[in-house]
């Protein structure tokens, strides 16, 4: 099992960096989202 997981990041390492762009870019849009309706 771990070899396969090291296997498969190994294969993708190079959308990585873009797959963690943006599930950060989703969180910081859902926790502004969140945030809105106390701002009026």
């Amino acid at each position: 099992m771990i070899k396969d997981v090291k296997t498969a990041i190994a294969r993708s390492q190079s959308t990585l960096l873009a797959d963690a762009i943006g599930a950060f870019a989703l969180m910081t849009i859902l926790l502004v989202a969140l945030h809105i309706p106390n701002l009026t």
